[in-house]
């Protein structure tokens, strides 16, 4: 069971799919694990999970839209273990795929309400508190899809997009205070969001979760800190060669969300 001085990580939307697998990784590797999801039944489930296992984890049932709620949390998880080392923001909905015309205005809004401001209101919340500690780690779960356009996610490529900001953000203003932070992209993972996903009908290939938790583990420990504030993507990379890849050098755009002019002459450049 982790201990008194254990490292603790909060996760927000854990109670299924990725969020669950990350927790579970971060628990079996020591830390004590603060778990958020709206729903109470299946965190429970989770909760119940990881102390039988010998972990040290707590459920919150928390709108990550709510700034109350998001403050009231970080209070708790402080007063509990009076320091957070790593955050994850893994909330995230999608909308049903369909052209801009089609779309639902109020779940339009929703996914990049949930995708945007909840990152934003949990990071808020946990950077004011690092940077007051000396530093900590945070990790938002991205996707390649924020640097491409695609004809019916308009919702959710726009909140990948903002969300590559507020991690943009956060490496350039945290720095100085010991903040690192980093989009992860999990690749393809089976979870009922992808199933749900017309473009992955028929898929019998998908990104294992341990691709995922190994490259998420590794970002927390800071063996990774070369790339805070820049995309790294499961099933694409591994830690050894992200390692290798920043031994060689990272240029200023490298895995950043950029425009790109069209040459030396561009009035852009």
């Amino acid at each position: 069971m982790a201990g008194s001085g254990a490292p603790v990580a909060v996760v927000t939307g854990a109670s299924r799919g990725i969020g669950r697998e990350l927790a579970r990784a971060l628990a079996a590797c020591g830390y004590a694990v603060e778990l958020c999801a709206r729903g109470t039944a299946a965190l429970d489930e989770v909760v119940a999970e990881l102390e039988a296992s010998g972990g040290t984890a707590r459920g919150h049932a928390v709108d990550v839209t709510d700034e109350t709620a998001v403050e009231t949390l970080v209070a708790a998880v402080l007063e509990r273990h009076h320091r957070i080392n790593l955050l994850v923001n893994n909330a995230g909905l999608i909308e049903p795929e369909a052209p801009i015309w089609e779309a639902d205005v109020d779940r339009w809004w929703q996914v990049v309400t949930v995708n945007v401001l909840g990152p934003f209101l949990v990071s808020r919340a946990v950077a004011r508190h690092m940077a007051a500690a000396g530093g900590g780690r945070i990790i938002n779960l991205n996707s390649g899809s924020g640097g491409r356009d695609t004809p019916d996610l308009t919702a959710y490529n726009a909140s990948k997009a903002a969300l590559a900001r507020i991690t943009g953000g956060l490496h350039l203003a945290g720095g100085a205070h010991g903040i690192r932070a980093f989009d992860l992209a999990p690749g393809v993972i089976e979870t009922d969001m992808t199933h749900s996903m017309k473009m992955h009908h028929g898929r019998t290939e998908w990104t294992s979760p341990q691709e995922v938790t190994d490259l998420a583990l590794a970002l927390a420990s800071g063996d990774l800190d070369a790339w805070s504030g820049r995309l790294v993507r499961a099933g694409a990379d591994t830690p050894a060669s992200l390692r290798a890849r920043a031994e060689e050098g990272l240029g200023d755009d490298d895995r950043r969300l950029r425009l790109h002019p069209w040459g030396a002459d561009d009035p852009l450049a």
